[in-house]
């Protein structure tokens, strides 16, 4: 059952992740990734109210392994930095490692806290 939950959650949280990155970054001029951070954040943000609220294993197989696993992307994080460097963008690469990995943290913790706050 578990399995089945993941996949549902997966089936949603790729296509979401495909359509905000899209959405976000086409309102941006800028090579900068601001989709991928986007849904990494957000992501990070959910699991971490998940994690927070002691929610039901069944609710964090099927929205924190499957819909956040699949909204966000670690690997395409990886790659836009790698291709920042490589088109010369160091600063955005740059930029985009710190902001990621701050935000996505940032994102998390305030999930927590908004969790044990409301159900705490």
């Amino acid at each position: 059952m578990t399995v089945l939950l993941v996949a549902l959650g997966a089936a949603v949280g790729a296509p979401l992740r495909y359509l905000l990155d899209r959405a976000v970054q086409a309102r941006h001029g800028s090579a900068f990734p601001w989709g991928t951070l986007t849904v990494n954040v957000l992501g990070s943000l959910i699991l971490g109210v998940l994690i927070g609220g002691a929610v039901p294993g069944s609710l964090v197989a099927l929205l924190g392994t499957g819909l956040c696993g699949a909204l966000t992307t670690y690997s395409t994080f990886g790659y836009e930095t790698i291709r920042l460097v490589e088109t010369g963008a160091r600063r955005y690469a740059l930029a985009n490692a710190v902001v990621s990995v701050a935000a996505a943290l940032g994102a998390a913790f305030l999930g927590v806290t908004l969790a044990e706050v409301l159900w705490g």
